[in-house]
């Protein structure tokens, strides 16, 4: 048997392990308090996320800006699925409607990653 084979064998054995891994559901990367959206990105974002009827007013003092944490007062919701499928780094996030801005959320800490404008 050649040398390599093991070797190519083992590879193959490793990658078939994550595919199946991946295949099997599991967990997906967590979100981080900075995404970066393409502009086509941002843009299917906003066609799939975006409802005026969603819109809130921004709470005395909360100035809508990448870094800025959520105050209690502005409700967010998950990424539907037609967004996630669309652009799957949108998937862990949540997201509201603020001042007419699509903001994209990260759950854990309540800091906003991306802010999209029509």
């Amino acid at each position: 048997m050649n040398k390599r084979t093991p070797i190519a064998l083992a590879a193959a054995l490793l990658l078939s392990g994550v595919t199946a891994a991946a295949a099997a559901g599991m967990p997906q990367p967590s979100p981080s308090d900075s995404l970066s959206l393409s502009s086509t990105q941002q843009k299917t974002a906003w066609n799939d996320l975006y409802m005026p009827s969603l819109n809130q007013a921004a709470p005395s003092g909360f100035t809508v800006k990448v870094g800025a944490t959520v105050p209690n007062g502005v409700t967010t919701a998950p990424v539907n699925t037609k967004a996630a499928e669309a652009v799957p780094a949108l998937k862990p996030y949540r997201f509201a409607i603020v001042q007419k801005k699509l903001i994209i959320v990260n759950p854990s800490d309540q800091k906003i990653a991306e802010v999209i404008t029509g």
